[in-house]
C-alpha cells in the first residue's frame, strides 16, 4: 500500500529534531579544522564511526533495547553497508574533486534521491510543497558551498559523491523499515557499530598518532559523541514521524551551520552569492518547518 506524504503527517517535534541533528552535523568541518596535523579525512571518518558506534552500542545495551530477533537481513544489511559506504564515498569524492564539488553533489543529490527512492521503495509521494522547498534548499546549498575559488570537476569524483548521496538516502529508508520492528536506539547501534566494524581494517592503514594529543582526543570525542551518536539519536527518532524525503531535505541545515561556524570561528568571509545561498536555503527549510508547526 502506498503512503502519500502530506504535511500533517510530519510532526513539528520531528522536524525540529532533524534540524537539531543538522546543526550538530554542521560542526563536523569546524571540529576537523581544529584537529592536529596528520589527521587525514579518512582517518577522521573511521575514528568518528568507531567512537560513535561504540557509544550507541553501549547506550542500547544499557537500555536493554538490543535483541537477537526481528532483524530482517535485507534492510539490516543495507543499513550497515550504507553507513560505511557513505564515509568511503564522501571522503574519496572530496579527495578527487575537491571539497566544494564533492560536498555539493553529495549533500545536494541526497534529497532528490531520497524523494525518488522513497517513492519507488516506500510508496511515499512527494508533495508540491516538498518539491519547492527542496529546489530552494538545494539551490541555496549549491551557492553556499560552491562559490569562491576555482572548482575542479572530476567525473569519478562526482560519481563517488553521488554514491555518498545515495548511501545517505538509502540509510534513511532502511532505518524507517527497521523502525517498524526495533526501537530507535537499537537501530542506530546496529547501523553505526556495524559500519565501524566494516571500516575497522582502515584503522591499521591510517596515521592515528594525532589521537595521542589532548586536542586530537577532544576532536575525536566531539565527532564521535556529538556529531554521530547524539545527532543520529535525534535523527532516528525523527524518522518515526517524518517522511524520508522531508527528513533528508531538513538535514540541509548542516551546510548552513557549517557556513555560520566558518564565519564566526574560522574567520571565513561570505561572498554575495553565498549570502544569497543562505537566504534560499533558509527559505526552503522554513517552508517545511513552519507548515509543519501549524499542524
Amino acid at each position: 500500500m502506498s503512503t502519500e506524504i502530506e504535511p500533517n503527517q510530519t510532526s513539528s517535534r520531528g522536524a525540529w529534531m532533524v534540524l537539531a541533528a543538522g546543526i550538530l552535523w554542521g560542526t563536523t568541518g569546524t571540529a576537523q579544522a581544529f584537529a592536529p596535523a596528520g589527521a587525514s579525512p579518512l582517518a577522521v571518518g573511521a575514528v568518528r564511526l568507531a567512537v560513535g558506534g561504540t557509544a550507541l552500542l553501549l547506550l542500547a545495551l544499557a537500555r536493554r533495547q538490543l535483541r537477537a530477533g526481528g532483524w530482517p537481513w535485507r534492510p539490516t544489511t543495507l543499513l550497515v553497508t550504507t553507513i560505511a559506504l557513505y564515509q568511503v564515498c564522501f571522503f574519496a569524492a572530496v579527495a578527487r574533486t575537491g571539497v566544494a564539488v564533492g560536498t555539493v553533489v553529495a549533500i545536494g543529490s541526497a534529497p532528490m534521491l531520497a524523494g525518488l527512492l522513497g517513492l519507488l521503495l516506500l510508496g511515499e509521494r512527494p508533495t508540491l510543497r516538498w518539491l519547492l522547498a527542496t529546489a530552494l534548499a538545494v539551490a541555496g546549498c549549491t551557492l553556499l558551498v560552491a562559490t569562491g575559488g576555482d572548482l575542479h570537476v572530476d567525473a569519478i569524483g562526482v560519481l563517488l559523491a553521488l554514491g555518498a548521496g545515495a548511501s545517505y538516502a538509502l540509510y534513511t529508508i532502511a532505518s524507517r523499515e527497521l523502525l517498524r520492528l526495533q526501537p530507535p536506539d537499537a537501530v542506530t547501534a546496529v547501523a553505526f557499530f556495524g559500519g565501524a566494524l566494516l571500516l575497522g581494517p582502515l584503522l591499521f592503514f591510517v596515521d592515528l598518532s594525532w589521537l595521542a594529543s589532548g586536542r586530537g582526543m577532544l576532536v575525536a570525542l566531539h565527532l564521535g559523541l556529538v556529531t554521530t551518536a547524539i545527532a543520529y539519536i535525534l535523527y532516528i527518532r525523527a524518522l518515526l514521524t517524518v517522511p524520508t524525503a522531508t527528513a533528508v531535505t531538513l538535514a540541509l541545515m548542516e551546510p548552513l551551520t557549517a557556513a555560520a561556524l566558518g564565519v564566526l570561528l574560522l574567520g571565513e568571509r561570505l561572498t554575495p552569492p553565498a549570502i544569497l545561498g543562505i537566504v534560499l536555503l533558509l527559505a526552503g527549510l522554513l517552508i517545511l518547518t513552519i507548515r509543519t508547526s501549524k499542524n
